[in-house]
């Protein structure tokens, strides 16, 4: 058995790397995996998801135009800002209503209201979360965002929005920019440029909660600015002010890309049955809760036309 789930493992996470499974079918892989198998590699899996997981998201910084991002980012920076300070209040306050233990609560929360696995992973090591916390973080994230590709077009066509309207949801109410450009592409071209340009000016995000996750956790940790994030930054002045390697650009967006399904079926295996008993059904209550609150709040200003492109 050992020796099966050693051949199991390797073969589920090199064919992940290849762009054969999309990503809710490698986080699906990578659970079935934890929850059957004990993981023969966990410590070193835990390392290589963290370090992929980070490199993923600066490699996609080389999808980002900062043109159309700031420009975005202007247009809608009050109710981002409303957004955003909306999210993060109620996600702590629903933490301590169910009582959820240690940084899962703040981890959901921040994945939540800016975009998902990206800020999960920006300020987990400043919170000194645990491998069992980001890895139900992640999860429950991950999951709740492969639900909403599936189901997100279908509302959309039921409630006749336009594809400005639903760009804009998908980009405000889905966590991952993966999944909003999922959805909005299964929508139509016009969903698919406001969505991930919205959700992309959604991103930048993560610095100024980087920066204050660290300030405030100065008295008890080792003030540390998340290293990737900085990369990201500067992966996408690249992308934007040197045209002339767009290739270059776009190679390295579709290998992140390839580097975030590899990580899904990585915190996948990550999930054991352990784990999740140990955890509990509190974290994926407060995601699922929180997710519903952000998303039916957001289409119902998108609708009555408070929040506009």
């Amino acid at each position: 058995m050992p020796t099966l789930a050693k051949i199991l493992f390797a073969l589920g996470f090199v064919l992940s790397f290849t762009g054969l499974f999309s990503p809710p079918i490698a986080l699906t892989l990578g659970i079935l995996f934890g929850l059957s198998f004990s993981h023969p590699f966990i410590n070193e899996s835990r390392g290589i998801a963290r370090t992929l997981l980070q490199s993923s998201v600066v490699v996609l910084g080389f999808g980002m135009n900062l043109h159309e991002v700031l420009k975005a980012g202007r247009g809608g920076f009050i109710y981002t800002a409303l957004g955003i300070s909306f999210a993060l209040l109620v996600g702590l306050a629903l933490g301590k209503l169910l009582q959820v233990r240690g940084n899962s609560s703040i981890l959901i929360t921040a994945g939540t209201a800016i975009c998902g696995g990206s800020a999960i992973a920006a300020i987990g090591p400043i919170l000194q979360a645990n491998e069992e916390e980001m890895a139900v973080s992640l999860g429950t994230i991950f999951i709740l965002n492969s639900i909403a590709l599936l189901i997100f077009p279908p509302i959309g066509n039921a409630l006749h929005l336009s594809q400005s309207q639903f760009g804009l949801w998908a980009a405000l109410a889905i966590h991952d920019t993966s999944s909003v450009v999922g959805a909005a592409t299964k929508y139509g071209p016009q969903a698919l440029v406001i969505g991930t340009t919205v959700k992309l000016a959604r991103a930048l995000w993560i610095v100024p909660l980087a920066l204050a996750t660290a300030a405030i956790k100065h008295n008890r940790s080792r003030l540390q600015f998340p290293w990737f994030i900085a990369f990201f930054i500067l992966a996408a002045v690249f992308s934007t002010y040197l045209p002339t390697h767009a290739h270059l650009s776009n190679g390295l967006f579709h290998l992140g890309r390839l580097g975030l399904t590899a990580t899904l079926f990585l915190i996948g295996s990550g999930i054991s049955r352990a784990t999740l008993k140990e955890v509990g059904w509190r974290p994926l209550l407060l995601g699922v809760l929180l997710w519903l609150g952000v998303g039916l709040t957001s289409l119902y200003f998108i609708q009555t036309g408070f929040i506009a492109f």
